[in-house]
């Protein structure tokens, strides 16, 4: 039985398609790569928020007697 192609002329295929999947292997890797900085972008500026947040304490209750009046009006 033969090859369908020469052996001659298959190794320029088989090459091909081993470049064709590296190529398509980068382009994957170099798509997962800019979301996972655009995630980490996302997560410190969370974070640094959370910091804002957690360093301003919140303003104190008013007094008994502003509270009574505002519920008055």
């Amino acid at each position: 039985m033969l090859p369908a192609l020469p052996l001659d002329e298959a190794g320029k295929y088989v090459a091909a398609a081993y470049l064709v999947f590296l190529l398509l292997l980068l382009v994957y890797v170099a798509i997962m790569a800019s979301k996972l900085s655009k995630i980490e972008r996302e997560v410190v500026e969370i974070a640094e928020v959370v910091d804002r947040k957690a360093a301003d304490p919140p303003p104190p209750p008013p007094p008994p007697a502003q509270r009574a009046k505002a519920k008055a009006r």
